[in-house]
């Protein structure tokens, strides 16, 4: 079968399901909105969640070829006036990850397509956020047993990839609760243990942020620390939200309207205080991380994202469909 006439089968196909689940209605106008971090290079074994270069680039091909990709703050305008049409889809980052610009930016733009990326600014000075850190250690740990027991984390052991990639998964997850202070403390004795291990610059520098808003993108606050906002005092919550966005549109001279919470979980990562504090700081938006498509009556300030898994164009575009018919 020709590719062409495999792509036309394909969107027939997506046409009729997206029919069916009454997607072309008027006054049932919904907006899916993506979720991204990393874009990888290459696959990864320790990054088995994120898309390399090549998925991510087949992915963008058939938002193109079958959705309506909206800039984000377009996408929301058309919503709420009734203008957003059927199989709309916007694109974010989160982290604010260099391979947005060096990896995603070339083909976004290739694609006449738009995203929006969620900065945390503390990681602009060339330092990489402690999940990565913690990642990165455990890949140049030599085959050992850890003792974490000090740190009350007990004892792991490495001897292989497969062990790695168990170590790395447990200790982020164990952790991810826990005070900056307490991430910190793993994180260094892991880098003791690693040694002198190859360091990659892996968040966006200053110039980088520029280039990507004067190509089109968004840029979206999401903190400067990335802390769970439940675990901190809302003093320290409202401030994470300010100095962000002044630091953005310091960078950028322009507007910066949307925000991310991290982590993103409602009632686990931030509540409705959260909530009315991104209003009252100046936000028009904000966004978690439930899976669900967004509507007219959407709270503008919980508004749902989700990350996408599939491994086959078919899959992924169906997922799309079925949750923008939800």
């Amino acid at each position: 079968m020709g590719v062409s006439l495999k792509y036309r089968l394909e969107s027939s196909l997506l046409r009729l399901f997206g029919d069916q689940l009454g997607l072309r209605k008027v006054g049932n106008e919904r907006l899916f909105i993506l979720i991204y971090h990393r874009i990888l290079d290459k696959p990864d074994q320790m990054l088995t969640s994120e898309p390399n270069v090549d998925t991510f680039r087949w992915q963008m091909e058939a938002l193109v070829r079958n959705f309506n990709v909206i800039p984000l703050s377009s996408a929301l305008e058309q919503l709420q006036n009734g203008t957003l049409p059927p199989r709309a889809v916007s694109i974010t980052f989160d982290d604010g990850y260099r391979s947005t610009h060096d990896l995603a930016l070339p083909i976004v733009k290739e694609l006449n397509l738009s995203a929006t990326v969620f900065i945390a600014t503390s990681h602009l000075d060339g330092s990489n956020m402690w999940n990565d850190r913690i990642i990165e250690a455990i890949r140049h740990i030599q085959p050992s047993t850890i003792d974490l027991s000090v740190i009350g984390l007990g004892v792991h052991t490495i001897n292989n990839q497969s062990d790695r990639v168990t170590v790395a998964d447990q200790l982020v997850q164990a952790v991810k609760y826990q005070t900056s202070e307490q991430r910190l403390a793993l994180t260094h004795r892991l880098e003791q243990l690693a040694g002198a291990a190859p360091h990659e610059e892996l968040m966006l520098s200053e110039a980088m942020i520029k280039n990507l808003a004067n190509n089109g993108f968004e840029i979206g606050g999401h903190t400067v620390t990335h802390p769970i906002l439940l675990n901190i005092s809302e003093e320290e919550g409202k401030k994470e939200m300010i100095q962000c966005k002044q630091t953005l549109e310091a960078i950028t001279g322009k507007p910066v309207n949307l925000f991310a919470y991290p982590n993103g979980k409602v009632g686990l990562d931030y509540d409705q205080r959260h909530a009315q504090m991104a209003k009252e700081v100046g936000y028009s938006a904000a966004f978690n991380t439930s899976i669900d498509a967004v509507s007219k009556n959407t709270d503008p300030y919980q508004i749902p994202r989700g990350c996408p898994w599939d491994k086959s164009p078919l899959m992924f575009q169906l997922r799309l469909l079925r949750w923008l018919g939800q």
